[in-house]
């Protein structure tokens, strides 16, 4: 029967539980890792899982370089639970926000070795949390007999197999509707959703006009940016690019935008709002994603190539100002014959951002 979950949606499930505050258990057989996000823990879930046996905390290699904690894994690091420590101490921990006023934490017990699972096993667990727009930090414990203190408290159960082919392929996903919908930009639009299997958030590709599949159509995969796009901010230029380059197309009277829901770079409006709390710190916006434990970007760019060939297209002018958006189109198997400059925006708010953009992230201003 076909009644059972697919291992795409065990891992939609197991995203949902950590966001929830639950822990999930990602097995290699019997054994296995239980492991709860540090943001959502509970101190009561923190006490159970003390009880489960010698619990840890394993933190992302950007995080554990902020709180000077070794790397002895390459990019994870892992210290025992504190004695006595709550819910509290595992938050501070996880976010930065009070890294300034609270700078001396610690001492920590840096751990290694089997009897807490692999390196590769806690990496695992990080990168499941980041894709879950979670702050890198996990909790967790290594029990042999982890699959059936899951079945026992109805936890979800991922196989770490199943796991880490999640995270390595793009998200399949598919056209739900499509229709008419005339703008100020062009009232010749069409605004299609596409929905990811896994039931995350869904993407949106606008098309202007009747683009003619066999030639390159002019192009802009666009972050969602709510601050940027809906409020206005004037700490980022995305809102202005989103309407130029519509503008842009309507004036050429064809084009296609690919609106990609991944906010703040991939790591979730919650996260990009911590960044902006960093950043009236002090710190510019590459030094705060580092600070919370993310990368420069941790964006999936291989999502508008297959929404472009979905939609039917091979190639594309690309309006863009990032490099690594035009390496990623030709990578995965979209052409781009020209890269198309889009410099508006820039006000005294977001000159720091632009500057850092081009200076750290490579940014053609």
């Amino acid at each position: 029967m076909s009644l059972a979950p697919t291992a795409t949606e065990i891992a939609a499930r197991a995203r949902a539980d950590l966001r929830a505050g639950l822990p999930v258990v990602f097995s290699d057989g019997a054994k296995g890792l239980i492991a709860l996000a540090s943001e959502t823990a509970s101190t009561d879930r923190v006490d159970d899982f003390r009880a489960l046996g010698a619990p840890f905390i394993v933190l992302s290699d950007w995080r554990a370089r902020t709180l000077n904690l070794p790397l002895y894994e390459g990019d994870i690091a892992r210290i025992a639970l504190p004695k006595d420590a709550g819910s509290r101490i595992l938050k501070a921990l996880a976010d930065p926000k009070d890294d300034l006023d609270r700078p001396m934490k610690g001492p920590f017990q840096s751990l290694q070795g089997p009897e807490h699972g692999s390196a590769e096993d806690a990496r695992t667990a990080i990168h499941f949390a980041k894709s879950a727009q979670l702050l890198p930090a996990m909790l967790c414990v290594f029990r042999d007999d982890a699959v059936a203190i899951a079945r026992e408290h109805g936890l979800t159960v991922l196989p770490f197999s199943v796991a880490r082919s999640q995270l390595a392929e793009s998200q399949p996903f598919h056209a739900v509707a499509a229709a008419r919908l005339p703008m100020v930009a062009s009232e010749a639009g069409r605004l299609h959703v596409f929905r990811p299997d896994d039931g995350s958030a869904e993407h949106y590709a606008i098309e202007i006009g009747r683009p003619d599949r066999d030639k390159p159509v002019l192009a802009r995969l666009h972050s969602a940016c709510f601050t940027g796009d809906v409020l206005g901010s004037l700490k980022c230029d995305c809102g202005p690019q989103l309407h130029a380059a519509l503008a842009q197309m309507g004036q050429d009277g064809a084009g296609i935008l690919l609106y990609l829901n991944q906010e703040g770079r991939g790591i979730g409006l919650a996260n990009k709002m911590r960044a902006y709390s960093l950043q009236d710190q002090g710190f510019d916006t590459v030094e705060a994603n580092h600070r919370l434990g993310f990368e420069d970007d941790e964006r999936d760019f291989r999502l508008g190539a297959e929404l472009l060939q979905k939609l039917g297209f091979a190639s594309v002018r690309l309006m863009t100002n990032n490099p690594r958006k035009v390496e990623m189109m030709g990578q995965s198997g979209i052409e781009v014959t020209e890269r198309v400059a889009l410099h508006v925006g820039q006000n005294a708010h977001n000159a720091h951002y632009l500057a850092t953009k081009a200076a750290k992230s490579g940014h053609l201003l």
